[in-house]
């Protein structure tokens, strides 16, 4: 027996779905490692987003507590493990501001030096494994070909190629070896003009457009009240960099820009705060990052001093507080540092750029395909054992 509708605006249908709880992460892969994104999803369709952390935690803000300033150091690069360079100096520039310790002028130009390779190794990772997130495995061999490099500079600087404890309290461990900073210049020569093949793989792919293009778009409201910062911040269209509005270092004594959103050359179909925006400003730092290396190599070699402070081996930090935030790949990372008189401080604590950074993830998540939530939280190049310590 059949049926005949004579005007189907007449029946009224009762779609029904039912609602799923779905576990994204740990173990997968766009998570980064120990993130957990409990999903409740209708059909493709995510509702609601909630991360969930916890898998990284090592105490190592009580441990801040109970060694000295300087024996410290090697605990804060486990935080950010791909920025080590960057975490060293954060918790030595509060350490040092608390102390009221002098830093020699070529101590400040090898901690640029350092602080920018580390920077343009870091968003190397960013841009290779943002990549692998959206189903694309070539520019992640690309990024690690030129990481490997920095690294064995690294490696010849400090002897190792991860969790370095290389920048500390007063300078630098060491001074650079013979013959580094020629090295140093020539891999920027060869990796200058390799960046137009990452552009030509991953910036202007059609596909890598169409999956990032007006997704997860922040706006300069929403970035502000949920207290991002780094490229999520400047991705979405707001001019804040702590390297000019709180300078550390004497990075006003170089030419150089701060990457924000909107970009002349960005494709049609991006609009400001989208996942592509936040991925093109750590592309442009790249090239900032090498301009700023060149310029301090070159003031690096004419500086007075040391390549660090002398400094009484019993190291006593004062009594007072600071707080200090330093510019590293992922955003603003903050130190604050109580001191009691004593070599140990009475509290230690970090403020993570990746904690602010994720959270932003449930106001971007409803309404999004399961799908466009990878996109999401790769564009947020989060670390956890930062955001989780």
């Amino acid at each position: 027996m059949s049926y005949t509708i004579e005007d189907p605006a007449d029946v009224e249908f009762d779609v029904r779905t039912d609602e799923l709880l779905i576990n994204m992460g740990p173990q997968h892969p766009s998570t980064h490692g120990v993130l957990r994104l409990v999903l409740r999803t209708d059909g493709e369709v995510v509702i609601d987003a909630v991360p969930h952390i916890g898998y990284l935690h090592r105490c190592a803000e009580k441990i801040g507590e109970n060694l000295s300033t300087i024996e410290y150091i090697p605990y804060t690069d486990r935080m950010d493990y791909l920025s080590g360079m960057n975490m060293n100096l954060g918790f030595a520039v509060a350490a040092e501001k608390l102390m009221g310790t002098e830093i020699p002028p070529k101590a400040q130009y090898l901690r640029i030096i350092i602080a920018e390779m580390n920077r343009i190794a870091s968003h190397l990772v960013g841009m290779g494994t943002y990549g692998l997130d959206l189903g694309t495995f070539s520019p992640f061999l690309y990024a690690f070909r030129e990481r490997e490099k920095i690294l064995d500079l690294f490696e010849e600087v400090c002897g190792a190629r991860l969790t370095y404890s290389y920048i500390t309290v007063g300078g630098a461990h060491d001074d650079l070896p013979d013959g580094w900073l020629d090295k140093c210049l020539a891999f920027l020569d060869y990796f200058e003009p390799r960046i137009e093949e990452y552009h030509t793989l991953l910036t202007r792919n059609h596909i890598f457009i169409k999956r990032t293009a007006n997704i997860g778009v922040i706006s300069p409201e929403m970035a502000k009240s949920y207290g991002c910062s780094g490229p999520v911040l400047r991705g979405s269209g707001v001019n804040d960099d702590l390297r000019v509005s709180r300078p550390y270092l004497p990075y006003d004594e170089f030419k150089w820009e701060v990457e924000v959103a909107p970009f002349d050359d960005a494709p049609e179909e991006t609009v400001v705060g989208d996942c592509w925006n936040r991925y093109y400003v750590r592309m442009r730092e790249v090239v900032q990052s090498v301009s700023l290396v060149r310029q301090a190599a070159k003031a690096y070699v004419t500086a007075e001093g040391s390549h660090r402070a002398d400094l009484p081996r019993a190291l006593k930090v004062p009594v007072g507080e600071v707080y200090v935030e330093t510019e590293c790949p992922r955003g603003a990372m903050g130190f604050h540092v109580v001191g009691q008189d004593d070599p140990k401080p009475l509290r230690c604590r970090a403020k993570s750029s990746s904690f602010c950074n994720l959270s932003v993830t449930g106001a971007l998540a409803p309404g999004v395909l399961i799908a466009d939530l990878s996109a999401i939280v790769g564009s947020l190049d989060i670390v956890m054992g930062e955001i989780d310590r």
